[in-house]
């Protein structure tokens, strides 16, 4: 299969948006992932793919530990602003420290920190396992990435 068919075939899921964050020895890093997944519930891991290409990589799959915050409806800058220049996505941003020094965000619907559990290679990705270690929830509406696009949701109940 080609990638632009992959690509546009999986442009048709659905998701929610997160940001993952890491604090590393030329300061905190940060990048908007789409592919973020519960894995386990006992232990409780989760795990993020992580482009090779972002600058931002190798702070975070080399960190001891993370944070991720799953965006509601109103933060569509946030995930903007950390799929953008990696040297402008903390400028000016309201953030403070965290566990593992992991940058943290402003609350969305979800921030929670994570110790790395392990780090697997998947072609252009690498899977981040982490465990979770801290959470915090809030009420809203998710942003959701869909067909190259943000949008809302409907609730059909």
């Amino acid at each position: 299969v080609a990638g632009d068919e992959f690509r546009a075939a999986m442009s048709r899921w659905a998701s929610g948006v997160s940001v993952f964050t890491a604090g590393g020895p030329d300061g905190p890093v940060g990048v908007t992932v789409s592919s973020f997944s519960s894995v386990s519930l006992d232990p409780p891991l989760i795990l993020g793919c992580i482009a090779r290409s972002t600058s931002a990589h190798d702070t975070l799959v080399g960190a001891g530990g993370f944070a991720v915050h799953v965006l509601g409806g109103d933060q569509m800058d946030l995930s903007q602003r950390f799929a953008g220049p990696a040297d402008l996505r903390f400028d000016g941003l309201d953030w403070e420290s965290g566990p593992f020094s992991a940058p943290l965000l402003p609350l969305g619907l979800v921030r929670m920190v994570c110790a790395r559990e392990s780090v697997t290679e998947a072609g252009d990705h690498t899977i981040l396992l982490g465990r979770v270690v801290r959470v915090e929830v809030d009420d809203g509406d998710p942003l959701v990435y869909f067909h190259r696009a943000y949008r809302g949701v409907v609730d059909l109940t």
